[in-house]
């Protein structure tokens, strides 16, 4: 008899299905119990008559294969429920589980959680969480082949940084030292130049800053995308502002039932998304807010407060700040006048979520700013070349996925909505 996923039980009222799964639940009442199974599609209740089917001894996580006759009950929520005839183990789970994963809200402290994640990924939310990950992802990819992009996969062994600095992961490679991938931004960059024009990846990448916080994590998946032929970084702005119409359109779309086991409100974006200079940004939360001791960017306080702003003004959940000094940007960024570039920061309820900007596409400048920025042009000879050859105006943007996630979720720690965190504190699992 082949496999019947719970979600396909209605398409089976009175007949004779095998489901299999985890046991999710039992609760005995004298000569009935209910067993509740789960797979990856959903829980269905099978009723069990103990003094035909012994279920005696059976812990619950279980693997198991369950043999039973369909029926209706408008009562469950699934509108059936299966008459349980047989049940077969698969895989028996041997000893009480560290923690419990079928209560609806996890009782357990965050590590607990991450020391177990396979355990608590079986928990209905936080399985929820990394479904609706996948939707972002896949989205942001669907979104941009529509336009046009070429999906790439760089390399994420490199012979420098991207950003330079000392961020930066050291590995032994060989004879030589190499380091982790900061971002793909130069190989973005690069098959701009190449004549893709459009490109996007989604992909690892390594920052080995020692940060101990609920926003940082040292290994994260970016969003990234570069197309080339812009007039300036308000076309990226643009882009974007679609992408994120499309990616949560997708998101209601095809995880409706994750979105109401987490209880969340989606955001909308009906007019666009509020701009403004970084400099007005910090003069609101100066004159607004009383907060000084800002010049150059945003602490985590003046992102949330800036965010509380746009809200109240504008009623937006995002808002651009742009204009960023060419001190606080990467050495690639197109400078603007008065030491501004051409650059922009996202912020969504409180938090950085995107980084982009247009992007230095002129040989000769682009050397001047490296130097500028004390990086050795002889060190990225291999980069340079694709502007020593035709580089047309270009620009992109990087999107955290975890920090998307968070943010769209109400998730307080970025961890949450990382699969495998990788943190100063964890390598594993």
């Amino acid at each position: 008899m082949n496999r019947v996923l719970v979600s396909q039980l209605m398409k089976h009222i009175n007949e004779e299905v095998k489901i299999s799964g985890w046991v999710h639940r039992i609760r005995k009442l004298g000569k009935i119990a209910f067993l509740l199974l789960r797979d990856r599609s959903g829980i269905v209740q099978c009723i069990v008559n103990t003094k035909e089917v012994d279920i005696k001894g059976i812990k619950l996580e279980s693997v198991v294969n369950i043999f039973g006759n369909v029926v209706e009950n408008s009562k469950c929520k699934l509108g059936v429920e299966i008459q349980l005839s047989s049940l077969e183990i698969i895989s028996e789970v041997k000893e009480d589980l560290p923690i419990e994963v079928n209560k609806e809200e996890m009782e357990a402290s965050l590590d607990a959680v991450l020391n177990n994640r396979v355990l608590s990924l079986r928990n209905i939310k936080i399985n929820s969480t990394f479904r609706i990950q996948a939707v972002i992802a896949q989205a942001f990819g669907e979104f941009l082949k529509n336009e046009g992009f070429t999906q790439i996969f760089s390399s994420k062994i490199v012979s420098e940084g991207t950003e330079g600095g000392t961020e930066l992961f050291k590995i032994k490679y060989f004879d030589r030292e190499a380091y982790l991938a900061q971002s793909p931004q130069f190989y973005k960059q690069m098959m701009v130049s190449a004549g893709y024009e459009r490109v996007f990846e989604i992909g690892h990448v390594y920052r080995a800053e020692k940060h101990d916080t609920k926003r940082h994590i040292n290994e994260y998946v970016s969003l990234d995308l570069e197309m080339g032929f812009i007039e300036d970084e308000r076309e990226i702005m643009e882009l974007e502002t679609s992408l994120l119409k499309y990616i949560f359109e997708s998101v209601k779309r095809n995880c409706s039932k994750e979105l109401e086991s987490l209880n969340v409100k989606m955001p909308e974006i009906k007019d666009g998304i509020p701009t403004m200079k970084l400099s007005e940004a910090i003069d609101i939360l100066k004159k607004k807010y009383n907060k000084i001791g800002l010049e150059k960017d945003l602490d985590p306080e003046g992102e949330a407060l800036i965010c509380e702003y746009v809200k109240e003004k504008y009623n937006s959940e995002f808002v651009f700040l742009t204009h960023y000094p060419q001190e606080k940007r990467p050495m690639y960024t197109m400078p603007a006048e008065n030491g501004e570039t051409h650059s922009f920061d996202l912020l969504f309820r409180g938090l950085e979520i995107t980084t982009g900007g247009q992007r230095i596409h002129n040989y000769d400048m682009l050397k001047e700013s490296m130097i500028k920025h004390g990086v050795n042009p002889k060190s990225f000879e291999g980069y340079l070349i694709a502007f020593k050859y035709g580089m047309p105006p270009h620009g992109g943007l990087a999107i955290g996925l975890e920090r998307i996630t968070a943010m769209l979720l109400g998730l307080e720690n970025i961890r949450e909505a990382t699969l495998t965190p990788r943190d100063k504190n964890r390598l594993a699992p």
